[in-house]
């Protein structure tokens, strides 16, 4: 059984408005670094995907130097090719490979975000506290992962994976991403690791386009554990991806205007004493 998911990045960015939006929201509650007063603020994203996001770091501080960490290859290589480099305000940005579950600051951060990638991490928030120690005093660690697994669109994700017709070869791997805290269980680690913290949750919803468009959006993130272990047996693939689409469509009907898809997002922000 493959552990490790085969990303899209292409896939993922079709629906890149309504993903970036709930970073967005992130963002407009992130502190100033008190460092950025004397120097270029220096600040981690860990699972930066594709990268766009990490882009807006660079439009919020414009002479950061920021690096995006992130273990799928596919990512990494568009990341590069589309964003890397000297930034217009004189900063920087740049993407290394590394692995949330065991990424260790090798020098101190003003910033360290994350965006719709911890959920994939079992046990994240046991690493809130080395992290949190890599912040200059005064910095901040934020975060926003998706809340919606108990959602039509993930648990019938995870029920069609245990059927008997699939169970052998999928089992559980509609179920890879749900490692999420509620809002009170990360503010209370983060509050616990001596940071002012603060946790919230918003459910977007989110109006989508086109013929299938939920069925589309997994495409990009929850059903990739299941395309990678069905690999390239492509009557097993659209066998799974019909089943899926139909359990979908009575889920999600389309409107006049699109499809409404609701998803609930969880954010959390905390910030270390300053000197």
């Amino acid at each position: 059984m493959n552990s490790v998911p085969i990303w899209d990045p292409h896939q993922y960015l079709r629906h890149s408005g309504h993903r970036a939006r709930p970073f967005l929201d992130l963002l407009a509650r992130l502190p100033e670094p008190p460092a950025a007063r004397l120097r270029p603020p220096r600040i981690a994203d860990i699972g930066c995907g594709p990268g766009n996001v990490t882009a807006l770091l660079a439009e919020r501080w414009p002479t950061a130097v920021i690096t995006g960490f992130d273990n799928s290859p596919e990512m990494l290589a568009l990341a590069e090719k589309e964003h890397a480099g000297a930034t217009p305000g004189g900063g920087r940005l740049d993407f290394r490979e590394a692995d949330a579950a065991y990424w260790t600051p090798d020098e101190p951060y003003d910033l360290i975000v994350s965006n719709a990638a911890l959920q994939w991490v079992p046990g994240h928030a046991d690493s809130f506290a080395r992290w949190i120690d890599a912040l200059t005093p005064g910095g901040a660690f934020a975060f926003q992962v998706p809340g919606n697994y108990e959602a039509p669109s993930h648990a019938l994700l995870g029920t069609l994976c245990a059927l008997p017709e699939w169970r052998t070869r999928l089992a559980g791997r509609g179920r890879d991403f749900a490692h999420v805290l509620d809002p009170a269980d990360y503010l209370d680690r983060l509050t616990g690791l001596g940071c002012a913290a603060d946790a919230w949750e918003t459910t977007y919803y989110q109006l989508l386009p086109g013929e299938d468009p939920v069925l589309d959006w997994v495409k990009g993130t929850a059903l990739r554990p299941v395309l990678t272990e069905l690999g390239d047996d492509a009557d097993a693939v659209d066998a799974f991806l019909g089943q899926y689409r139909d359990l979908l469509r009575k889920a999600y009907p389309a409107g006049p205007h699109g499809t409404v898809f609701p998803f609930r997002r969880i954010f959390a922000v905390a910030r270390t004493p300053e000197a």
